[in-house]
């Protein structure tokens, strides 16, 4: 491999693909779900004026490189890969609280690092299924309430969702930052959520330190699944949330890039059993509508559109080859773009999952979970944590999206958000969701990198909390969406 640095993944895209580099125009300085934390500061009052877009710089080259495996890259090299330059920084403004604020936070992380390399590596060595994480749910309160942040186990009724809060007063800006847990089954924590986790309680540090030091407002920090809680109101109270996720990509990079929307789909065909070699007549196969059903799917794949993708997994109970199977299970993830693109797309998945069944005669059941919206960056939030991590740390900032998908892009719907993906180090073709990344979410460096997007992190929000300017316009940013406006 020419270049090894380029890293293939779930979020690998994101750092490879023909991306725009933010560079960072003039911008002056003018509500949640699962795990999650916030902070307030004083009212604000709204404007009307629009937030300036990101712009976009880099020059662009031939290289060579493979394609990330949950990614579908087309057309020429030249419009599929760039080389990547450091792209250049506007001047920030200062702080409310100046260089002070700056070293208060950037020292609270350094403080504490040592720490969250101790959870993390706990929560690695422990790793849990999704609404199973009751060792990390308990690790990560305990550490909050000693802290000295007020927590909620067990959030809004769910088991392994929870919440804590630090406060100075009342009222005032709330900036959520979510944490994720959970683990993959066989593989670990092949995504990297042990890094998730310690940057979110994190950055709840690092901004109760600023707060404190300023004697001016509050805090607060959560987890759990997000769109249960964003339906049950754990979002609420939020002015704009934060997060972030590692990925394999290039040496000391981040990016802003969304997400594309994503629905999950149960499948259940109920046949009859018989005996395979004497009465077979008599059975109504269930795995043959399985097989029937990942058929049609496979051959609607011809039709898809590129940015399309679906995949799904066949299960069952008690398989013998001497029996007739009256039972199968599909698990099934579509996605599109966006969520308007997504139904219609679902709608032709369940077309062939319905044909499978009534082609063997079988009786099905589809379930359909709560679909994962794409996701949506808040520019002036971007662009304000592109300049700080760019300036201060020397971090190239992308903005490629990727055809993964997360439930933060529901959150990002309701309130201003903010969601960089950041490169941790792995080996070829140990992107997100492989061993090699289970074991690189462990090394040293990963957590390095990790210490340095909070900071990024930490940073815009306490910004968010502190300089009604600047929040005027994230929220600006985020009402001339059309979905906001209807």
């Amino acid at each position: 491999m020419d270049h090894p640095d380029k890293q293939a993944g779930c979020f690998g895209t994101l750092f490879t693909r023909k991306s725009r580099l933010l560079k960072a125009p003039s911008l002056s300085r003018s509500k949640p779900t699962p795990n999650h934390q916030a902070l307030r500061s004083g009212k604000h009052d709204k404007v009307n004026k629009d937030a300036e877009e990101i712009g976009s710089g880099g020059a662009e080259d031939h290289i060579d490189c493979f394609n990330p495996c949950c990614d579908f890259s087309y057309g020429s090299c030249s419009e599929r890969w760039s080389e990547l330059h450091p792209p250049t920084y506007s001047a920030k403004a200062a702080l409310p609280g100046g260089d002070d604020i700056s070293a208060t936070i950037e020292r609270a992380l350094d403080d504490a690092s040592p720490k969250l390399r101790d959870i993390s590596l706990k929560i690695h060595g422990h790793p849990e299924l999704m609404w199973h994480e009751k060792y990390a749910h308990d690790l990560l309160t305990d550490f909050m309430a000693k802290n000295g942040f007020k927590t909620t186990k067990h959030y809004l009724g769910l088991q392994t969702a929870w919440r804590a809060e630090y406060s100075q007063g009342t009222g005032g800006r709330v900036i959520g930052i979510n944490a994720e847990m959970d683990a993959l089954r066989g593989l670990g924590h092949a995504c990297g959520h042990n890094l998730i986790a310690i940057s979110a309680v994190g950055v709840a540090l690092a901004l109760k330190a600023a707060l404190l030091s300023q004697k001016r407002v509050s805090a607060e920090e959560g987890g759990g699944g997000k769109v249960i809680l964003l339906e049950r109101g754990g979002y609420d109270e939020m002015d704009a949330c934060i997060m972030c996720h590692p990925a394999a990509g290039i040496p000391h990079s981040t990016s802003v890039g969304s997400t594309i929307a994503m629905q999950s789909i149960t499948v259940e065909y109920f046949g009859h059993s018989a005996h395979a070699g004497g009465a077979p007549w008599e059975g109504t196969n269930a795995l043959d509508a399985a097989f029937l059903a990942y058929s049609g799917v496979s051959m609607l794949r011809q039709q898809m559109k590129p940015d399309h993708r679906v995949h799904g997994i066949v299960q069952g109970k008690d398989w013998q080859p001497n029996v007739i199977p009256d039972y199968t299970k599909m698990n099934w993830l579509a996605r599109a773009p966006t969520s308007e693109e997504l139904i219609p797309f679902v709608e032709r998945v369940q077309n062939c999952l319905k044909a499978a069944a009534l082609a063997t005669s079988c009786r099905l059941e589809i379930k359909l979970d709560s679909a994962y919206f794409d996701l949506h960056q808040n520019t002036v939030l971007a662009q304000d944590f592109a300049d700080i991590v760019g300036s201060r740390y020397g971090l190239l900032t992308l903005t490629t999206g990727t055809t993964a998908s997360t439930d933060f892009g529901n959150v990002s719907y309701a309130l201003p958000a903010l969601h960089p993906s950041f490169a941790i180090p792995t080996e070829p073709q140990g992107g997100n969701h492989t061993a090699a990344f289970a074991k690189a979410a462990i090394s040293e460096a990963a957590h390095e990198a990790t210490i340095v997007i909070s900071k990024g992190l930490a940073l815009t929000g306490y910004r968010v909390l502190c300089d009604l300017d600047f929040f005027n316009k994230v929220r600006a940013s985020f009402e001339r969406n059309e979905w906001v406006r209807s």
